[in-house]
């Protein structure tokens, strides 16, 4: 394909990222790699960005000079640096390029940046002079100011991304040099924009200082997610996440006022930025522990309670759902990276526990509301309950409280949310059983604290239901909707019968427990003996799925020959 003129080169952009046309779409594809292979490539791509009348135009220029810099046999070190210094000339003359535009202009520098790492030339790292450039455009405009975060944020996240068709060795040597060398400086200027945008009057309606915002906590957040130790952690095992943040970094985690400078722009900025405010928290308390001796560790995690309290007492900001997701994810991961015996030792705990207890029974009974956020506050729970035989100190831990109130809000909330599904046509959480099974599982722990009024409430329950079960299956009274609605409701139920009754553990199980057991997986079996008279008319499948669930649980506890003890909860049946 010819491609010789500017029209021609516009022509092949359309195709390539607005056509509608599948052919012309892959004769552009091919002409693409015609172009990037051909001799006039570099001067093409000049042509498109100083004279192409479309952001498509200038986009096809950064992607030809992304794929010509990432080659296996590079080009020329001169040759490098030319394209650098002309894209670094090019967006600093044109700052108000689209943003799409300027991202992957600035990937191409990233790119050099990267691969070129190592090069030296008159005894000098000749592509390391990046953040000096950076500076030069943080004293422009805003616009400008926003172009040197996005350098840096790109580069940050190049830096940190495996190139599989490249030696992992040679990867991992480059990201450990830009740690070693330029990543604390990257955070420290990063912070610095942050206290200089908090020092002036924020004015929120200036969509370019909310941008510059936007990218300087995007940059600040790209650095906390940096692979420190070359783990490539799986970022969707979220909960098991420790940041390991360098020894050299440590007088930044120390000063008070860093973490003081996030909860204030939280407190400062609108949903959408505060969220990001937020996910910096969110690596904050999950820095490694080994960074503090236990009196630094002891002053940072009660920096982070106090922010917690603030955040509580002031809960504005979290009817957004990307906030309070965020602060789900901030309090979980408290608890991964601190023991129990750690935070009752600070002085603010008695008032914090209360205030997370009723912000927890508050997203339960608003089920509806960010369904996937309670899977944190759950986690929250769960590890703090487990924790409870391990502690050693003599301060209250004040779950024998909180604890049952938790279980009691799940429960009941759950049963309340029946009506409302079956009258409102909506989803079914009960359809979801993945999440239904894991929020149950960590219920199951929560649950037998202070056990004894898990089971008095699901006794209470279950009889109540059961007998109202009961009088609607009467040929005179059975409304529909009402027995479907009773129907759900005796599901969840059976559903937290089997959930308690799997959650026993040997050790610590006394027969009063176990007779408590009994209780409640009688009632299950009278239900199974009603259902059986009652059909075809009470056949109901999301009840069947409950009691296959609660026979399982129930065998695995009781029925198992690798019992260590004998239970009386046999005698009952």
């Amino acid at each position: 394909v010819s491609l010789h003129s500017l029209a021609e080169l516009e022509v092949l952009c359309t195709h390539l990222y607005i056509g509608t046309d599948l052919t012309q779409r892959i004769e552009a594809e091919k002409a693409l790699l015609e172009l990037i292979d051909s001799p006039e490539c570099l001067s093409k791509c000049q042509l498109l960005l100083e004279r192409g009348t479309t952001s498509y135009a200038q986009l096809l220029a950064a992607t030809c000079l992304s794929k010509l810099v990432s080659r296996v046999s590079p080009l020329p070190v001169e040759q490098r640096m030319d394209i650098r210094n002309y894209i670094l000339n090019y967006v600093a003359s044109q700052p108000k390029l689209a943003p799409f535009v300027i991202q992957a202009l600035i990937q191409v520098i990233a790119k050099i940046t990267k691969l070129g790492w190592f090069e030296v030339q008159k005894e000098q790292f000749v592509f390391r002079e990046i953040i000096a450039d950076v500076k030069k455009f943080l004293q422009g405009t805003v616009e400008h100011c926003v172009i040197g975060v996005i350098i840096l944020s790109e580069l940050t996240q190049e830096m940190n991304l495996v190139d599989y068709s490249r030696p992992s060795a040679k990867h991992r040597k480059i990201a450990t040099s830009f740690r070693d060398t330029s990543l604390k400086d990257i955070l420290v200027l990063a912070c610095s924009l942050l206290k200089e945008v908090l020092a002036k009057p924020l004015n929120l309606q200036d969509q370019c200082q909310q941008n510059l915002v936007m990218q300087v906590l995007k940059l600040v957040l790209n650095c906390l997610n940096f692979d420190f130790i070359g783990s490539s952690a799986d970022e969707s095992a979220d909960d098991l996440c420790t940041v390991q943040i360098p020894t050299t970094w440590r007088t930044i985690f120390l000063e008070p006022e860093t973490l003081d400078l996030f909860f204030n722009l939280y407190h400062s900025l609108p949903p959408q930025l505060s969220q990001l405010a937020l996910s910096c928290l969110v690596q904050f308390a999950s820095t490694r522990r080994s960074l503090f001796n236990s009196p630094e560790r002891a002053k940072y995690l009660g920096n982070l309670i106090k922010g917690v309290k603030r955040i509580l007492e002031n809960p504005q900001g979290l009817s957004d759902p990307g906030n309070y997701h965020e602060f789900c994810r901030f309090l979980a991961r408290l608890k991964t990276n601190y023991q129990l015996g750690e935070l009752v030792m600070v002085k603010e705990y008695p008032e914090v526990i209360r205030l997370i207890a009723n912000f927890t029974i508050t997203s339960l009974q608003h089920w509806e509301f960010a369904p996937n956020s309670v899977h944190y506050l759950l986690t929250l729970w769960q590890r703090m309950v487990a924790s409870v035989p391990f502690v050693k100190s003599t301060e209250p831990h004040l779950l024998d409280t909180y604890a049952p109130e938790i279980t009691k809000a799940f429960i009941t909330s759950r049963l309340e949310s029946v009506a409302i599904v079956v009258r409102d046509h909506l989803d079914d959480p009960l359809d979801d059983t993945a999440t239904v099974f894991q929020q149950l599982e960590q219920l199951c722990t929560i649950s037998r604290c202070e056990y004894e009024k898990t089971c008095a409430l699901l006794v209470q329950l279950f009889d109540q239901n059961a007998q109202n079960y009961q009088k609607l299956l009467h040929p005179s009274s059975g409304v529909t909707v009402d027995i479907t609605i009773q129907e759900g409701r005796l599901a969840w139920l059976v559903y937290l019968v089997g959930t308690v009754v799997g959650g026993r553990l040997t050790y610590t199980s006394t027969d009063e427990h176990d007779a408590m057991d009994g209780e409640l997986s009688c009632r299950v079996f009278q239900l199974i003996s009603l259902m059986d008279t009652g059909l075809p008319r009470c056949s109901n499948e999301k009840i069947e799925l409950a009691i296959l669930w609660f026979l399982d649980q129930f065998r695995k506890t009781y029925v198992g020959d690798q019992l260590q003890r004998t239970s009386k909860v046999g005698f009952y049946y």
